[in-house]
């Protein structure tokens, strides 16, 4: 497989516009001065949440290949239909077998981030017990699609996350919603089903790719809506 097969986005251009759609709205938000606490209660800086979440939308055109299964038949330039949603099966013009790869905008900015956010907000404990419970529920949930890989239907991971983030704290739903969102997505529907991955005859088995990103995604949207809710407030100032 050329080098330049490897990247494509992972969505239909109609489907993956109405990501570009999500982050615009949220950018607007952003903008009137609604979310610039809520960015904050996050932990970063808003212009730093806008630019991750804008890395995350390019870097899902990006595939990192670490491995490759020789001897499968692949399918090529399809797509796929699952729960609604239509992910791409890239072109493939000299056949050699399954790449499993790592996508940049689907597992290694959201899993930086969420290292981040781990450490500096000191959520080891109740990150573990989130990661652990979204994960759980995500490798029930997904599913070995011939074709495209491993597939979560598109809005389970954010509601999943949004249970779990809200049941563990109130006051840090934002940084567990996105740190379980992302890492118990990748853990649960993605690293646990590898071995399935032989057989389905996906050109590229992407790792927070095509099947996942768009859950992972919206679980980033999700966990600002989520501060946005619930920041922490500033006390009254005292009378002097």
């Amino acid at each position: 497989m050329q080098l330049s097969q490897m990247h494509y986005l992972p969505l239909t251009p109609g489907f993956f516009s109405l990501l570009v759609g999500a982050f615009f709205i949220v950018f607007i938000f952003l903008i009137l001065g609604a979310l610039r606490r809520a960015y904050l209660s996050l932990g970063v800086s808003p212009s730093t949440a806008m630019l991750l979440l804008f890395g995350s939308l390019i870097g899902s055109y990006f595939n990192i290949p670490i491995a490759e299964l020789p001897g499968e038949r692949v399918v090529s330039n399809q797509v796929i239909d699952f729960f609604g949603m239509e992910y791409t099966i890239p072109v493939i013009q000299h056949w050699e077998g399954t790449i499993v790869a790592v996508n940049v905008g689907g597992a290694v900015i959201p899993t930086l981030m969420s290292i981040y956010l781990l450490a500096t907000r000191e959520l080891w404990a109740k990150g573990a017990i989130a990661i652990g419970a979204v994960a759980l529920v995500l490798h029930w949930l997904a599913r070995p699609e011939p074709g495209l890989g491993i597939a979560v239907p598109v809005f389970l991971p954010a509601v999943v996350t949004a249970i779990v983030a809200l049941t563990l704290s109130r006051e840090n739903a934002a940084p567990l919603a996105y740190i379980a969102g992302s890492l118990g997505t990748l853990v649960g529907a993605d690293l646990t089903n590898l071995d399935k991955v032989r057989g389905l005859g996906a050109p590229v088995a992407s790792i927070g790719g095509a099947g996942t990103f768009d859950g992972i995604f919206l679980t980033g949207i999700l966990a600002v809506l989520l501060a946005g809710l619930y920041h922490p407030r500033r006390p009254a100032a005292q009378p002097q």
